[in-house]
C-alpha cells in the first residue's frame, strides 16, 4: 500500500510545490514508485514536472468521475503525475452534497497498490480541496517559510487536521513542520525557529530537525521543467531536501 503525504500550509509561497517536486524526485531516484498529485488549481506542480494541462484529463475530471484515475496519470520525464488546471477551482461550487470530502480518497484507492509513495500538492487554503487531501492522506507535511506570518496559520491548520481526524480520517498524522528559505545565521530566523518550537509544542506538532536553505536553483529548475537533482545537484537546498528525506524515512515514512 502506498504511503500518501499531503504538503499543506494555508499561506502561499512557503515551498509546498517545491517540496512536493523535490521529494517526489528524490524518492523516485531512490528506487521507489512515486505518484505526484496536483490538487492546486494554479497547476504549478504540473508545470514544473512538464505535464500537459490543456485538453487532457486532469484531477478535475477524476474527481467528477468522468475519467478513471489511471487514465489521468501522465508519465513525464521527471515523475508520474495527475495534473491540475484552473477548472479545479470550481469544485467548491460544484460539489455541495454529502460525502464530498471523500472524492480524492475514492479516486486514489485503485492506485494504492501501484505506487510506494503518493505526494499531494494542496492549494494555499483550508477549503474542500485541502480537506479532500487530508481525508485521502496518511500524513500531513507542513513547509513553513522562516517568517512571523507563517506561524499564524499553524493554529488553524492544526484545527482543520483535528476536524478531519474526528469526522473523516482518524488515522491522519502530522508528520512534521519544517522551515524553508531559512538562514540560521540571522537573529530573526533563530527567533522564528524558537517561536515555532513553542507553538508546535502547544499543539503536539513535531518540528523536524531539517530546514531548507534559500536557493535560486530550485526556482530555475522548476521554471525550465528540469529535475533539480540534475540541474544543481550540489546546491545547498538540494542537499537539504535529501537530508529531509532521510529524516522523514527515519520517522517512519
Amino acid at each position: 500500500m502506498a504511503k500518501t503525504i499531503v504538503l499543506s500550509n494555508q499561506k502561499g509561497g512557503v515551498g509546498k510545490t517545491t517540496t512536493a517536486n523535490a521529494l517526489a524526485l528524490i524518492f523516485r531516484e531512490r528506487g521507489y514508485k512515486v505518484l505526484a498529485v496536483d490538487l492546486d488549481p494554479q497547476g504549478n506542480l504540473s508545470f514544473s514536472t512538464g505535464a500537459d494541462t490543456d485538453g487532457t484529463a486532469t484531477i478535475y475530471e477524476v474527481l467528477k468521475e468522468e475519467v478513471k484515475p489511471r487514465f489521468a496519470i501522465q508519465k513525464t520525464g521527471l515523475v508520474d503525475i495527475i495534473p491540475s488546471n484552473i477548472l479545479l477551482s470550481s469544485i467548491e461550487l460544484e460539489f455541495t452534497g454529502t460525502q464530498r470530502e471523500y472524492l480524492l480518497q475514492r479516486a486514489l484507492e485503485p492506485l494504492q497498490q501501484v505506487y510506494d509513495y503518493i505526494f499531494i500538492d494542496s492549494p494555499p487554503a483550508l477549503g474542500i480541496l485541502t480537506v479532500n487531501a487530508f481525508t485521502a492522506s496518511d500524513f500531513v507535511l507542513v513547509p513553513m517559510m522562516s517568517d512571523i506570518f507563517s506561524l499564524q496559520g499553524l493554529t488553524q491548520l492544526s484545527e482543520t487536521v483535528s476536524r478531519v481526524k474526528n469526522f473523516c480520517n482518524p488515522d491522519l498524522q502530522i508528520l512534521g513542520v519544517f522551515l524553508t528559505k531559512h538562514n540560521p545565521k540571522t537573529r530573526f530566523s533563530r527567533e522564528v525557529k524558537g517561536a515555532l518550537n513553542m507553538i508546535a509544542q502547544d499543539f503536539s506538532i513535531p518540528v523536524l530537525d531539517t530546514f531548507i536553505r534559500e536557493s535560486v536553483a530550485l526556482r530555475e529548475a522548476q521554471s525550465i521543467q528540469q529535475s533539480v537533482l540534475d540541474y544543481a545537484p550540489s546546491c545547498n537546498a538540494v542537499q537539504d531536501y535529501k537530508t529531509l528525506t532521510d529524516e522523514l524515512q527515519e520517522r517512519g515514512l
